[in-house]
């Protein structure tokens, strides 16, 4: 694969392998990310869990996941991608196996939090990559490429996951991810390095994008705060992904089965069809802000859409069907829009605090579902009127409203912050500017 031509960027379809091999990480974080919605029985049943409970479980995932994000951001600027994602994947795996094999929930706890935070490393190390490997051109296609490769991970943990745990139980199928994740570290190890230089191709990342050597840790993020855009931009997409992340990936499966007497299965394949048009949207509202170059408008328009179909879902009851299908098809599609989050964060600071900002930015997305699931599960909890079938609870429409109310008022807020943010036109920050 070697070649000693500084002068010619890579060709793309080894860009594009180098950075798949950090997609394939995304990939298996996301799959984790939304699997307890579809064994939600089973894990209630297995650890003894009611809704609060279960939403505290999922929620590990979240807790450290964030706390990663600005240390992984920091660290991609300044070791490389390489040694997060080998890492990564390794810790991975052997979060995987605990979670499989956990006799209660103390270490399944544990495990989906080494889970977390260990996949952590993916997205923002994909940015690098990308900005490495990749035409400055491609960044906003390849961030939403990205968000599609983690929606067909997410996806993989709807029907997939629901017919293996049929088939085998759901801590065999567990044991055969980690094992895939295992085979995902060897191969991260063997061929991504950082940039093109190291196969002999010349490099497009930024002249500027190194760290001055003088700026520590702290006066990285002090300086990513300085730009009006990025502390916007943390709070903002926590609003698109949260109520998405906590009905398909928790909420959706059981409200659908009780509300509209779906089947486990057939439910699945709602929220499952949710997270494809959001891995659909993904790279549709990348490509359309990068054509326009604009950032604000067409993020702005995805957000007012999701929060209209979000009111239609959770208010209207006993929607037809088909209808139903669509309105979540519209939702997923209009989720999209947060993935512009990173171009246009990327291009409101400096091109040496761009890891940082982008940690900052997944930070931010992680938070809506980090607070959101154990939020709507207390709320569902707490209005509960103790009705049970086979053991599990069961939650009435009106509760699952009330609950619902939370995600809302998030993606309220995030339209109204959106207002608030300064266009970039597609055009890179100067350092000497704020």
């Amino acid at each position: 694969m070697t070649r000693n031509d500084f002068s010619q960027p890579p060709p793309l379809r080894l860009a594009w392998f180098i950075w798949g091999l950090g997609a394939a990480l995304y990939f298996a974080g996301f799959f984790h990310r939304v699997a307890p919605g579809v064994i939600t029985d089973e894990l209630m049943r297995d650890f003894g869990l009611g809704a609060a409970g279960l939403g505290g479980l999922s929620a590990f995932y979240f807790y450290t996941y964030v706390a990663m994000q600005v240390p992984t951001g920091i660290l991609a600027d300044r070791l490389g991608p390489r040694p997060l994602l080998g890492w990564g994947a390794l810790i991975a795996s052997v979060g995987a196996v605990m979670f499989a094999l956990a006799p209660g929930f103390a270490m399944a706890a544990a495990g989906r939090a080494l889970i977390g935070a260990s996949v952590a490393v993916a997205f923002v190390c994909m940015l690098k990559l990308a900005a490495h490997w990749l035409d400055a051109r491609r960044f906003a296609l390849a961030s939403g490429m990205a968000l599609c490769v983690g929606m067909i991970g997410a996806v993989s943990a709807g029907v997939p996951l629901r017919l293996g745990v049929d088939a085998f139980g759901w801590r065999p199928v567990m044991i055969a991810i980690a094992g895939a994740t295992l085979v995902i570290a060897v191969l991260i190890a063997w061929f991504v390095r950082e940039d093109p230089n190291a196969y002999g191709y010349q490099s497009h990342a930024p002249t500027d994008a190194q760290p001055p050597k003088s700026e520590g840790i702290l006066r990285g993020i002090l300086n990513v705060f300085r730009y009006r855009n990025s502390w916007l931009l943390v709070v903002i997409p926590g609003g698109v992904v949260g109520p998405l992340l906590t009905f398909a990936g928790l909420w959706g499966v059981p409200f659908l089965t009780r509300h509209y007497g779906m089947s486990a299965n057939e439910a699945a394949v709602y929220t499952s069809v949710l997270l494809l048009a959001w891995a659909a949207g993904g790279p549709a509202f990348g490509a359309l802000a990068d054509h326009l170059q604009r950032r604000k408008s067409v993020y702005l328009a995805g957000v007012i859409t999701v929060l209209a179909g979000w009111l239609l879902v959770i208010h209207i009851p006993d929607l037809p069907r088909t209808l139903l299908l669509g309105l979540l098809i519209v939702i997923g599609l209009a989720s999209g829009a947060m993935i512009v989050s990173f171009a246009f964060g990327k291009e409101s600071v400096p091109p040496h605090l761009a890891g940082t900002s982008a940690g900052l930015i997944n930070m931010g997305v992680m938070v809506g579902p980090m607070i959101l699931q154990p939020l709507v599960g207390r709320m569902l909890e707490r209005a509960w009127d103790g009705s049970k079938i086979d053991g599990t609870p069961v939650y009435a429409l009106a509760t699952y409203q009330w609950a619902f109310t939370a995600m809302l008022v998030w993606t309220a807020a995030s339209v109204v912050l959106l207002a608030f943010t300064r266009e970039t036109y597609g055009h890179q920050q100067r350092a000497d500017a704020v």
